[in-house]
């Protein structure tokens, strides 16, 4: 999978548009946003990921001859397109909010700026490895938001939907804030942490449970998590634990990263009398993990209960992200470029207040509190647009316009969120290891409010347009608006 062309990753319509630029002899240059429009599962943000892929797919963009011969073999393309495709490569330039920052709805995660043919071709692409990743990091970013602090592990390959979503499903969660991974191939191509125990089935090939705990415990002693609840939890699997605990401390070896998980049951009932039980015993600071169908509203609910687990394995309702299984992201054309370098905004209406886009060759400014650091806004705007921290800054929601902020001088900072990521066709950009956007993504929330961050009904932070950008839909939207009339 790793060695896949995927220039062909793309919908049939791509291709035949892209035919009809070509025989029209139109390949303007011109400008497409990638954003999305609600957040997924009810958060109060999305966490943008996938990037590192999308530079990947566009500097590996090529029609290799299997390709031209099927596209031939089709017969809806002419000669002459597919010789120009057998020439074909990248050289538009690309924009993008890094992996692992906080992103909210309607602002461009990347922006293209290129000839329409290629524009037009990788939108599909685009969509498909952004919005799968974005969705997985901000499900992991809730899970691990519930978890307060305890180790959240990705456990869920053998129920993703498929190897690659599987594979890049565990990068993005690693991103989202997960501590490690189950999935062994994750581990080796991003070089991250690969984490797991034993299964029931190691229980259940042995005479007894107390012969699998101390075999286990012979193979890995310092990495000893033993499954208890194979056969009777507090009766046989915690006492069969500890009797192998005891062991260990009286042959010398040192417990280190040592514990009992839970896979099924009332978890926050068997926790706490497990934990009661290990105190007991003189194993204070064994770690009491658990497994089975969780996700952040179950370990939520677990942790207002009391329960004393430290350590989460989640695997389906993370992976498949279950309660919203899709993203939800766009490609919709912004602008064309003239010759002289300046650009024609456009505009896609809609009897949907929320779908209409906003035109423009765009850039993103968050706002920050000076003060706390902490995130007050976001501020779309035209990339020619600068602004002065030690002026006023008054902001406005674009729907409800009757809701505004003003910002005095000197209270607030401003940091433009989209980085040059290509260059008429060369990457100018290096992606940082996936552990390096895991912690700049914990940084990254660590700026959200609070009443932003909650997992039901959270607080919505405004994403306002600038006193020019919404002039210029205005005039747009009027402009069509006097066309309906004639």
């Amino acid at each position: 999978m790793s060695t896949m062309n995927l220039t062909l990753l793309t919908d049939l319509y791509q291709l035949t548009m892209m035919q009809g630029y070509f025989k029209n002899k139109n390949n303007d240059t011109v400008v497409f946003d990638a954003f999305y429009r609600t957040n997924p599962s009810g958060n109060g943000f999305a966490i943008a990921a996938g990037l590192e892929q999308v530079i990947d797919y566009l500097k590996n963009l090529h029609f290799s001859s299997e390709d031209i011969e099927y596209l031939r073999g089709l017969k809806i393309f002419d000669e002459d397109f597919l010789e120009y495709l057998a020439d074909f490569k990248f050289t538009g330039s690309v924009y993008a909010i890094p992996e692992g920052t906080v992103v909210f709805p309607r602002e461009p995660l990347i922006k293209v700026i290129a000839p329409i043919m290629q524009a037009q071709l990788i939108e599909t692409a685009i969509l498909n490895i952004v919005n799968h990743q974005s969705l997985i990091a901000t499900k992991a970013a809730r899970v691990v938001y519930a978890a307060k602090g305890d180790g959240v592990m990705e456990f869920g390959l053998r129920r993703a939907q498929g190897p690659d979503a599987g594979v890049y499903g565990a990068r993005a969660a690693m991103i989202g804030g997960c501590i490690g991974t189950s999935n062994v191939l994750a581990g080796q191509l991003f070089d991250v942490p690969v984490l797991g125990t034993h299964a029931h089935s190691w229980i259940m090939s042995f005479p007894d449970e107390y012969t699998a705990f101390k075999k286990y415990a012979e193979l890995y002693p310092n990495a000893c998590t033993l499954l208890v609840d194979t056969y009777d939890t507090l009766k046989s699997g915690v006492p069969n634990a500890i009797r192998v605990f005891k062991e260990m401390r009286e042959a010398g070896i040192p417990l280190t990263k040592y514990g009992i998980r839970l896979d099924s049951g009332d978890l926050a009932y068997l926790s706490k009398r497990a934990r009661k039980m290990l105190d007991k015993a003189g194993f204070p600071d064994a770690v009491i993990s658990a497994s089975s169908d969780l996700d952040e509203h179950l370990i939520d609910s677990l942790k207002a209960q009391g329960a004393e687990i430290r350590s989460w394995g989640v695997g389906t309702n993370l992976i498949t992200s279950k309660d919203q299984p899709a993203f939800g992201g766009v490609y919709k054309l912004a602008a064309i470029k003239k010759e002289d370098g300046t650009f024609i905004p456009k505009i896609k209406l809609s009897e949907n207040t929320a779908k209409v886009t906003n035109p423009g060759n765009k850039t993103v400014y968050r706002i920050y509190d000076k003060e706390t650091g902490m995130l007050n806004a976001d501020l779309i705007c035209l990339a020619d647009e600068t602004f002065d921290i030690n002026e006023d800054l008054r902001i406005f929601d674009p729907i409800e316009t009757w809701k505004k902020t003003r910002y005095k001088a000197g209270s607030y900072e401003m940091r433009e969120l989209l980085v040059e990521v290509f260059r008429d066709g060369e990457c100018v950009y290096e992606s940082p290891s996936v552990m390096e956007m895991r912690e700049y993504c914990k940084k990254e929330q660590e700026t959200v409010w609070e009443e932003s961050r909650r997992l039901v009904n959270p607080h919505e932070v405004y994403v306002d347009l600038s006193d020019k950008l919404y002039k210029m839909k205005a005039d747009l939207l009027e402009e069509l608006s006097d066309l309906d009339e004639e």
